[in-house]
């Protein structure tokens, strides 16, 4: 990610094919936010998006359960798959709190979400903070290069600095950046993707373009599958522009899909049905 000016992510806003995927978004949150269930029952559309979007970012991170089985379930702390789903789940949860403080000390909150992600299982010198020199990585899916860890420090520290200072680009661009970047650092020995993906909601909460946390991008990101999701992000790591606008495009894809899950949530509350 290049940082050579003040604002480095509006230049990414006007790539080809990013406006009208900003545009696309935009009009898709707008729609939903309309549905006359969101006047009455908002909260209950919300409950139903964070538990549909902590599926979906756990499946991406290799425990695919059906929703009724993360609905059901009470206990997560077996084995593997059960740890990330329960992971998830928190990471959801605690999204929402930590608002106010992203906008004040973004690498507060990623330690954060990582303390919150791992748990009690992990060894407790290693969670909360960004790997030191020769810490392993264990991280499904994404099988990029790890860059070292004074390379970690540095990018987190510039993406912290264009989050504090405010940045002019559309939050689908500012989001998709966040996310592509944790994934591409990989700061922590675990559970960078649900992380990323955590911090991706924040900001399309933050900026105001999904206030009621009701469109979880993370349902779209696990719709269109894990190898679309791992070669879209091969493009953020390319840094070419097409790279680029290829993420960030595949982002407003996923973000339109949880859309169009929120909206069934919504049809299905009219009818009754849920």
């Amino acid at each position: 990610m290049s940082t050579t000016s003040s604002d480095p992510l509006v230049a990414l806003g006007a790539l080809p094919g990013v406006t009208d995927a900003v545009d696309s978004v935009r009009k898709a949150v707008d729609r939903v936010y309309g549905h006359r269930v969101m006047r009455r029952r908002s909260n209950e559309v919300t409950a139903e998006a964070a538990l549909r979007g902590a599926r979906a970012s756990a499946a991406l991170s290799g425990a695919d359960w059906n929703l009724e089985e993360v609905r059901r379930r009470t206990d997560f702390s077996g084995d593997g798959e059960a740890r990330v789903v329960g992971a998830a789940l928190r990471l959801t949860a605690e999204a929402g709190q930590l608002l106010s403080i992203w906008r004040q000390s973004p690498l507060r909150v990623l330690a954060r979400l990582h303390l919150v992600a791992a748990g009690s299982a992990a060894p407790q010198d290693a969670v909360g903070r960004p790997r030191l020199a020769g810490e392993p990585v264990d991280e499904p899916l994404i099988e990029a290069p790890l860059p070292d860890a004074d390379e970690v420090a540095g990018r987190l520290d510039g993406l912290s600095r264009i989050i504090l200072s405010g940045s002019e680009a559309p939050a689908l661009v500012t989001s998709a950046v966040v996310h592509g970047e944790l994934l591409a650092l990989r700061p922590f020995g675990s559970h960078n993707g649900l992380v990323a993906r955590t911090a991706e909601r924040i900001v399309l909460i933050g900026s105001g373009l999904d206030p009621k946390s009701i469109c979880p991008a993370e349902v779209g990101h696990a719709e269109q599958g894990r190898a679309a999701y791992a070669a879209a992000f091969d493009g953020y790591l390319s840094g070419t522009p097409e790279g680029m606008a290829a993420w960030i495009s595949h982002c407003g894809r996923s973000a339109e899909l949880g859309v169009r899950e929120s909206t069934a949530v919504c049809e299905a509350l009219q009818r009754g049905a849920a």
